[in-house]
């Protein structure tokens, strides 16, 4: 049943979800909660795994998840079906891109996707922020400050700035990963 349970939440989430990977993190996190795999804290941490780790982003967040719920098969249940739309839609586009992209409606569903992905991912980042520096993860919650991560933050946003003012080009994401674990480790 977890398996089926797997495959059909993951196929949804890669079916209609549009602007990678970090555009479905507030899906997979609403999947996540309402099904009750992972708490807040324990998506969170699954997300800086899944970032800090090689291959997009929502791959990895399915095979963790369905690692952590039904094993190895569970991980390979979850994969496939995250990658089974985007691999289906990419075939038909290529298939059918030089004729589709002359026509004005489909120029504007895309453009109008864009704003959507967009506001998925920032209120994803306003959610993430909010747990990890507030200790909240729903209206009720208590408010718990962390200074810590709040530190963390601040220090990866002067390094990125400082290094982008220096240099004259953007950080590697590598980098700050490297740099945040770091100060994890120093800081808790």
């Amino acid at each position: 049943m977890i398996y089926l349970q797997l495959f059909i939440t993951f196929l949804k989430i890669g079916a209609v979800s549009f602007g990678g990977g970090y555009g479905m993190i507030s899906i997979i996190r609403e999947e996540c909660l309402l099904h009750g795999w992972l708490t807040e804290g324990e998506l969170l941490d699954f997300i800086a795994v899944a970032e800090s780790t090689p291959g997009p982003i929502a791959v990895n967040m399915a095979t963790f998840i369905g690692s952590a719920q039904a094993g190895i098969v569970g991980a390979l249940v979850a994969t496939l079906a995250v990658v089974i739309p985007a691999f289906i839609i990419i075939l038909i586009i290529a298939a059918l891109l030089g004729n589709i992209m002359k026509y004005r409606a489909v120029s504007a569903v895309l453009e109008g996707v864009r704003p959507a992905v967009t506001g998925l991912i920032i209120s994803t980042a306003a959610i993430m922020f909010l747990g990890v520096v507030f200790g909240i993860d729903r209206v009720d919650s208590a408010f718990v400050f962390d200074w810590r991560s709040l530190v963390i933050i601040a220090i990866l946003a002067v390094a990125y700035l400082l290094y982008l003012l220096i240099r004259k080009k953007k950080i590697s994401p590598i980098i700050l990963i490297i740099l945040s674990g770091v100060l994890g480790i120093f800081m808790f």
